[in-house]
């Protein structure tokens, strides 16, 4: 279940890319995934995956909950939920800019689509960000993975749509 995760992570955040002409709203976004494959197997959506966290024991609910938020999210009602600042949108920058080993490459960008490439120590692919308008964006992403000595490859699609201006208490991923 690890892996998938971090695939989802991944994702969730490749769909934060702003394009040039259009660009994203600052604010709260809510990502979700409802098309996620793994080694050729249909893996559970979005909802299936939030309807699983609720049947969790409190604290294994509050480790998953941790972990996301370690990573600048939280669980919403249709997704998981990112706030992106001013500054991020206007960077313009792949979100693996953080991640230890991991480098990345913008192969096209057209106004509202940026085509992408990336390389981990423990995952390698490619992708496209489309922007449908400054408050709409659909992501996929292809790619092959190692964890350990288990590889494998995964396909995922994702939405985000903007929630609003208010973050709340969720801030910015650095």
């Amino acid at each position: 279940m690890k892996p998938i995760i971090h695939l989802c992570a991944a994702a969730l955040l490749l769909g934060s890319l702003p394009a040039q002409a259009l660009e994203m709203l600052p604010g709260l976004w809510e990502f979700s995934s409802d098309n996620i494959e793994v080694d050729g197997t249909q893996m559970p959506g979005m909802a299936e995956m939030l309807e699983q966290m609720k049947g969790l024991p409190p604290e294994q609910k509050k480790m998953m909950e941790d972990m996301l938020a370690a990573q600048g999210v939280e669980l919403g009602s249709g997704g998981v939920r990112m706030c992106l600042s001013e500054a991020q949108v206007k960077s313009r920058e792949l979100p693996f800019q953080d991640e230890p080993g991991c480098s990345q490459k913008l192969v096209e960008q057209t106004d509202n689509l940026w085509k992408f490439s990336f390389e981990c120590p423990d995952a390698k692919g490619h992708g496209e960000t489309q922007l449908i308008s400054e408050r709409e964006v659909v992501s996929t992403i292809e790619s092959d993975y190692r964890v350990g000595t288990q590889q494998g490859s995964s396909r995922m699609q994702s939405r985000g749509k903007w929630l609003g201006t208010d973050c709340g208490t969720l801030k910015p991923r650095k």
